[in-house]
């Protein structure tokens, strides 16, 4: 893939939304972060990092600079216009002044808005988010009725990639039940480990909750090494960005 976006034109996404999913090609980060990185925590110069910002910035025209989150696997989630708060795995905004962002390398990166094109939320789901309830957190924040919203999963680990310990079905499962089949066993020598479906369990989740209209793509970061940054392919990596703001 050599543009930095992967573009969505056969989704439905309202009047006045815009959305882009980063990949790891086109940027100035050299490797292990080569070449997009917009993480600055990875170990990354920072100037590169600043420089790979900027051509976002440039790249998608966007109203401002969006309102980077320090992750911590949480269901928290700030309000973009709250510029002293930065601890969160999520963001959401209702004016065209702010641009939503989460940063990926595996986990699921989905993208809120409601049908009528008001409101919009990015959040980063890995499987303690999910299981503990970011996602419902995030409809919270919504006057839209669930029905109302759409939502967008961008690239993430696959279900052949993503293997987790017993632990971790364990603690879906007494959550929500439902979710036992989005875990497989991962070989049938290893009887404590399977393979998950991140992005099924979300789809569950935004079932659960009423949301109705979805996208997804269903491509898997560890896999595709030529588009995607992969921690669990290969630790030291960089980080991949997904956007969401309204326009003005």
């Amino acid at each position: 893939m050599t543009d930095v976006f992967d573009e969505k034109q056969a989704w439905f996404i309202p009047p006045g939304v815009n959305l882009a999913f980063s990949t790891r090609q086109g940027g100035i980060s050299l490797p292990p972060f080569d070449s997009l990185n917009l993480g600055a925590h990875v170990g990354d110069n920072i100037t590169c990092v600043n420089g790979n910002r900027q051509i976002i910035l440039q790249r998608l025209n966007l109203p401002v600079a969006p309102a980077w989150l320090e992750q911590t696997h949480s269901i928290n989630l700030v309000d973009a216009d709250n510029s002293k708060v930065h601890q969160a795995d999520g963001s959401y905004c209702n004016n065209s002044n702010q641009v939503c962002v989460v940063m990926t390398a595996d986990c699921l990166p989905i993208l809120l808005c409601d049908k009528n094109g008001t409101e919009v939320a990015a959040v980063h789901a890995g499987w303690r988010g999910l299981c503990d309830g970011i996602i419902e957190a995030a409809i919270n924040k919504f006057s839209h009725s669930p029905q109302e919203i759409v939502a967008y999963l961008g690239p993430a680990i696959g279900p052949r990639a993503f293997e987790v310990g017993s632990e971790v079905k364990q603690q879906f499962e007494v959550k929500h039940p439902e979710a036992r089949h989005c875990f497989v066993p991962a070989s049938e020598h290893l009887s404590h480990k399977y393979l998950a479906d991140l992005q099924g369990l979300a789809k569950l989740r935004l079932a659960k909750a009423g949301v109705k209209t979805l996208f997804a793509d269903t491509r898997c970061t560890v896999t595709d090494h030529e588009s995607f940054f992969s921690y669990r392919r290969d630790g030291i990596t960089g980080r991949m960005a997904s956007f969401i703001w309204l326009d003005a």
